[in-house]
């Protein structure tokens, strides 16, 4: 960040040395606007310096029903672009607060998740984000209470890619608070204020209103010193990442990592490579404590241990050496299939069709059904093979321990009859040629069990 004092009256100066810096020429801007002043400054600036790059710059309000003047902050964004001619949508969310969830942070999830939504709507990658300057003091400050390392002391990137292809653009973190207020009073710009704001509940209000005025009255430029800090922060989170680099070798598979090379570093080491692998797998960082305990069991674990380290919705677990990041194995199910095309289980799906080869449904002693493995299965997977345990099977056909607790088990009556992804036993197979029952079985994403952070 800049340490000059950007003219208060030229708002539009600094989000054009953003633009130019952080997106390519053309590309359309959906600007998030609550209705309030920074947002408000925003779309006015973008207003004025995005066209002449080939910019189209649309607008959306997400609606999340806490207050009873919501419906007057739509309206108001909705007239406000109607007025400057700026293509508007709107979302109305439900918070859904979670037991050790803040009601600011159910908000902010379920206003990211409309936003992604809006995007996607209006044809957009990147979205912007009116945190100013000021915020981003605020956020390191909580990021400090919070114990956080490099990374979350970092604060807010200026522009930062997500797994769901969305572009977060923050071109005001050059601005201060005051730059907002001069450029909203020298244009005459009207917006809405939020009661919440003015209130000490809310920890983030609590620091703005309490502790930022003492910091200032003690270094007037506080808010700028740490907001370099942020940004200080941030090189020594991509240094760290750059050593987790080296560290895994050349050869690191980002979906696994194994328990030698965490073994054989340094403990500092070690666990800055395990934080930035479960990073890329999309995970929430772990707690220091947390992922001490996690560290200790994967780097004392034999190839062949029973390693399930619950995290985030997920579990890793260690198979020959190497940690394999997987879903749950889910609870116990038996369900009977009755001719739908899509048969919905804890952690997938079993679609069924017809076509050559499959299950003859005439040899069949009983109606299909399809349950998890109890264990004492028995199997046969060719003509001129005996029936084995289908736990040896499984074992000798290199499956991992949770995907042969996991896989899906075709049953009727006490034979089974078909396991996907390893055959149908022959004595219930179509012949050639033949139509018969085609299952294909679609397991859940992971992305899909992972729990996000607030």
């Amino acid at each position: 960040m800049a340490d000059e004092t950007p003219d208060r009256a030229h708002l539009p100066g600094l989000v054009a040395e953003a633009l130019a810096r952080d997106l390519p020429a053309g590309a359309p801007i959906l600007v998030a606007l609550s209705g309030g002043r920074d947002s408000v400054a925003l779309l006015a600036a973008l207003r004025a310096v995005a066209p002449p790059r080939g910019h189209v710059v649309c607008a959306a309000h997400v609606d999340h029903g806490l207050s009873p003047h919501a419906p007057r902050w739509r309206a108001f964004c909705g007239e406000l672009c109607a007025r400057w001619d700026v293509p508007f949508l709107a979302a109305t969310v439900a918070v859904r607060r979670a037991d050790s969830t803040s009601l600011e942070a159910a908000a902010r999830r379920a206003r990211y998740t409309a936003l992604v939504d809006l995007a996607a709507r209006a044809g957009c990658r990147h979205v912007a984000l009116a945190h100013h300057r000021d915020d981003q003091a605020e956020t390191l400050l909580l990021q400090l209470l919070r114990g956080a390392g490099p990374r979350g002391l970092a604060a807010m990137p200026p522009l930062r890619d997500d797994a769901r292809g969305i572009a977060w653009w923050r071109p005001l973190l050059d601005a201060d608070r005051a730059d907002i207020d001069a450029y909203v009073q020298s244009h005459g710009l009207d917006y809405v204020d939020d009661e919440s704001n003015a209130g000490l509940r809310h920890r983030r209000n609590a620091l703005r209103h309490l502790v930022m005025p003492a910091l200032r009255e003690v270094a007037p430029q506080a808010v700028a010193a740490i907001a370099r800090a942020a940004q200080h922060q941030a090189e020594a989170a991509r240094l760290a990442d750059d050593l987790a680099r080296l560290d895994a070798g050349t050869g690191h598979d980002p979906a696994t990592l194994a328990c030698a090379t965490l073994a054989a570093l340094p403990r500092h080491r070690a666990r800055n490579l395990l934080r930035f692998h479960l990073r890329g797998l999309d995970l929430p960082a772990p707690s220091t404590a947390r992922l001490a305990a996690m560290l200790d069991q994967l780097t004392t674990a034999a190839s062949d241990a029973r390693v399930a380290i619950e995290h985030a919705g997920v579990v890793l677990g260690v198979y020959r050496g190497v940690v394999h990041v997987h879903a749950p194995v889910p609870p116990p199910y038996d369900v009977e299939w009755r001719g739908e095309a899509t048969l919905t289980l804890p952690h997938g799906t079993l679609g069924f069709g017809r076509g050559p080869g499959g299950i003859a449904a005439a040899r069949l002693p009983g109606p299909l059904r399809v349950r998890r493995r109890r264990g004492g299965e028995r199997f046969r997977l060719a003509p001129d093979r005996p029936r084995r345990a289908l736990k040896a099977i499984l074992h000798d056909a290199d499956w991992p321990p949770w995907a042969r607790a996991s896989v899906p088990l075709i049953v009727a009556g006490d034979r089974l009859v078909a396991v996907p992804g390893l055959g149908i036993d022959p004595a219930f197979a179509a012949s050639a040629g033949d139509d018969g029952i085609v299952v294909r079985w679609q397991a859940r994403p992971l992305e899909d069990w992972i729990a996000k952070p607030p």
